[in-house]
Order: structure tokens, then C-alpha cells, then sequence
């Protein structure tokens, strides 16, 4: 026996489809029944009632007779203080009342009395009413009876007609929702089947979409969606990957082929063979201390410590000048007034001296920097007299691994991350870069949140 988690999805649906609707329609055969039933007891109360009523009129106005004249199916009685018949139809007994003595005991006007109609006659239960006639000095007693035995058999014949209907109504309805939720989970299995075939390699990334505007047509843009931001991302992955193998590969390569050139030549060198190996290291050093911490902000984890940790009200003025103070040739003029902001100072301080290092490499003459307050937000900004960067590439420049110009950027010492790391350490304090012309040169902006 297949367990439940085994059984479709559109044969579970079914199944409670087909009991709801069996538990609503047999909930709905009942109260009918039920109903009809109640109804129809009203209708025969109602007609015998009218019947005594009758008869007692007849007594409040004299003319009485010993035969009266009711519905065949009716008998009528009447009946004085004594429990004598005075009169009767023609199908009552008129030796002996409907009723026993100790059944009239307690009887008011308009009661009725169910009894077993074999008794006087009738078939299945007789209902009986009793109405009081005559003057209040010498009443007599009004009864009439009426078989249930139609109202019986009818409710029967509706019955046995809802027994022999409900199965198949209930056949009929569960071929329809069958063939009613295939057609409504078509647009489902073919999801699965796309994305069965993506997986086996046999279908590009995109999952099939249903005309319908449902919920299946949502769910299949959503998934595309996230298939096109995967593939972008094992892209974006792949290219990392092969960048940052390319970019380690060649410090490596100048240590192996220093130290095999070493190797053979007996008069090497080393004290100068180990400051360019210790350089190659350094390179190595940063590059792999910069793809740490992008490879971090990736997994939404920050460098190290967490920022909040670290965090701290910085004179801005003040860090720049300490980083500026690394680089020959930089320009700068301290602010006379403190500039502060809540930052990560380690974060913030190797942002600008990226964009120093950067701006230091491409520049003819000069490098400048200031820390400028805009009323709630600080400013660093690094200006050089460099060849600039276009405006079609301004953006993509931030990008990892990217240059303008490959072989001078890596002649240069550069990896192309610098933008990159900047972005991602200014991003964190909900800051803003944005690169801009110096005319000539280039102009980099920062934006942090001041204190």
C-alpha cells in the first residue's frame, strides 16, 4: 500500500474534493428528508385540523347528523362527556372512539395524537385532532384521523430515488474533477517537465509560461526569474574564478622563474632575488587579502569582526590625513573643523587609500584629496590630472577584475578589485561612490552618513 506522501497531488485533491462534496450532499439528503418530511406532518395536521374545525361547525350550528361526510382518507367522530359516538363518517366505528379514554385524559383544544392506524383501520400512523364543539355546559369532543401512510411511502420513494442517485452523482462528479484538475495542473507538470529537462541539460534555463494570467503563470515568471539571476550568478562565478586564477598565476610565474634563473646561475643575486620575491608576495599578500573580503560580502558576511562591532564616531579629517600621509605627492588641506561620522575606521581608511593607490598610479603631476561636510553627509574626494575614465565606463569599472587598460593596469601592480573593494566597504555604511571629470582627470566622490 503506497503511503500517503506516494499519492499524486491531483488524486489527493480528488479524494477530498469527492468527500466534501459526498459529506455537503449527504448533509443536504438529510436536512431535506428531514425537511420534507417535517412539512408534509405540518400539511396533514393543518387538513385534519381544518376537518374538526368543520365539524365542530356544524355542531355550534345544529345540524349535525349521525353520517359525516369527510376526505375518504379522514375518519371523523364525535364524542360526548361520556365517551359515547353521537356521530361518525361512514368509514369510523361508531361503537368505539379513536382514542382510548386515558389518551383523551388531558387532550386540549387542538391537540393532536399520533396512533398506530392498524388500530382503527388505517395504514402506517394515524394522526388525530381533537376539537372541542357545542355549548360550554354540555361540550362534546371532535375527533378526526388521517393515515401517514402516503406521506410515508412518498418520503420512502424519495429515499430509495436519493440512494440510487447519490452514487452516481457522486461517480459523475469525480470524472469531472478529475479530468478537471488535469487540466488545471497541466501547466504544473509541464513546470516539472522543464525543469526536469534544464537539470538534464537538454533545455536552455527557462521554464515553460501558461497563456492563463493564474497563479501557475506568476509562479513560472518568478522561477524564471530566479533561474536567470542563477545563471547570472555561476556566470559572474566563473569569471571571478578565472580572473582571480589568471591574476595569481602571474606573480607565481615571476617567483618560478626567478628562482629557476637563480638556479643556474652560480653568482645569483639573493639578497636582490628575495626583495623581488618579498614584492611578488606582498602582491599575492593583497590580492589574496582583497578576494577574502569580496568573497565575504558575497556570503553577506563583512570582513572579520562584525561592522557594528567596530564601528565608531571618526574624524574623518583626521583618517585622511593619517592614509594620506602613507603617499608621496598627495595633496591635501585638512579641514579647520572636525567632520564626523559613525564609520569602521580600518573599512573607510582602506577605501581611500585604494582610491589614493589608484589615483597615484594614473596621474601626470598630482593627486589631490579633501574632506568636505554638505550638511549631513561628509565628502572625501580624490582628484587626479590622469587620463580619466569615460562615462560609458564608469560604472562598469567597479566591477571585479575590470581594466580600461589591461596591460598598464597590471604593469602597474594593480588587480582590478580596488573599485570594487571601495564600493563594497562604502556600501556598508549606506554611503555612496560615484566617479566624476576633474577636467582634466578624474574625480572620485564619497558619501558617508555624517554624526
Amino acid at each position: 500500500m503506497r503511503r500517503p506522501s506516494e499519492i499524486s497531488l491531483r488524486s489527493r485533491l480528488l479524494w477530498l474534493t469527492v468527500l466534501t462534496v459526498t459529506v455537503g450532499l449527504a448533509t443536504g439528503v438529510v436536512l431535506l428528508v428531514g425537511v420534507l418530511n417535517f412539512a408534509l406532518l405540518r400539511s396533514i395536521n393543518n387538513e385534519t385540523l381544518e376537518t374538526a374545525k368543520g365539524v365542530a361547525a356544524l355542531v355550534d350550528q345544529h345540524q349535525l347528523t349521525e353520517n359525516l361526510t369527510v376526505n375518504p382518507v379522514m375518519q371523523a367522530q364525535v364524542i360526548d362527556q361520556q365517551g359515547a359516538v353521537v356521530a361518525a363518517s361512514a368509514n369510523a366505528d361508531m361503537l368505539f372512539p379513536l382514542l382510548y379514554e386515558d389518551e383523551l385524559r388531558g387532550m386540549k383544544d387542538g391537540d393532536v395524537k399520533q396512533i398506530p392506524g392498524s388500530r382503527i383501520r388505517l395504514d402506517g400512523q394515524a394522526r388525530v385532532v381533537m376539537k372541542l364543539a357545542g355549548p360550554p355546559t354540555n361540550p362534546v369532543r371532535v375527533l378526526v384521523a388521517r393515515s401517514t401512510g402516503d406521506l410515508n411511502q412518498g418520503v420512502r420513494l424519495l429515499r430509495i430515488t436519493l440512494l440510487v442517485a447519490f452514487p452516481l452523482l457522486v461517480a459523475m462528479l469525480a470524472v469531472i474533477m478529475w479530468r478537471t484538475l488535469g487540466a488545471a495542473l497541466r501547466p504544473v507538470e509541464a513546470l516539472r517537465a522543464g525543469a526536469e529537462e534544464i537539470t538534464g541539460g537538454t533545455r536552455e534555463g527557462r521554464l515553460p509560461v501558461p497563456e492563463s494570467r493564474d497563479e501557475v503563470y506568476r509562479l513560472a515568471v518568478t522561477l524564471n526569474g530566479m533561474l536567470h539571476r542563477l545563471d547570472a550568478a555561476r556566470a559572474r562565478q566563473r569569471a571571478f574564478v578565472a580572473d582571480a586564477a589568471h591574476e595569481l598565476r602571474s606573480p607565481l610565474t615571476n617567483m618560478r622563474t626567478e628562482l629557476e634563473v637563480a638556479q643556474r646561475l652560480p653568482d645569483t643575486d639573493w639578497p636582490a632575488l628575495s626583495a623581488d620575491l618579498l614584492t611578488d608576495v606582498d602582491r599575492l599578500s593583497r590580492l589574496v587579502d582583497d578576494l577574502l573580503l569580496l568573497a565575504r560580502s558575497d556570503d553577506g558576511a563583512p570582513p572579520g569582526r562584525p561592522v557594528a562591532a567596530r564601528m565608531a564616531e571618526v574624524d574623518l579629517g583626521v583618517l585622511v590625513a593619517e592614509v594620506a600621509a602613507r603617499y608621496t605627492d598627495i595633496s591635501y588641506d585638512r579641514p579647520a573643523a572636525p567632520i564626523t561620522a559613525t564609520v569602521e575606521p580600518d573599512a573607510i581608511g582602506r577605501a581611500v587609500a585604494n582610491l589614493l593607490g589608484n589615483a597615484e598610479r594614473h596621474a601626470r603631476t598630482t593627486v589631490r584629496v579633501e574632506v568636505v561636510d554638505e550638511g549631513g553627509f561628509a565628502r572625501i574626494t580624490v582628484t587626479d590630472d590622469g587620463p580619466g575614465i569615460p562615462a560609458a565606463d564608469r560604472e562598469r569599472v567597479f566591477d571585479r577584475f575590470t581594466r580600461l587598460d589591461d596591460a598598464r593596469a597590471r604593469d602597474a601592480g594593480g588587480s582590478g578589485l580596488g573599485l570594487a573593494i571601495v564600493r563594497e566597504l562604502v556600501r556598508r555604511h549606506h554611503g555612496t561612490v560615484t566617479l566624476g571629470d576633474a577636467s582634466p582627470g578624474l574625480r572620485v566622490d564619497i558619501r558617508l552618513p555624517a554624526s
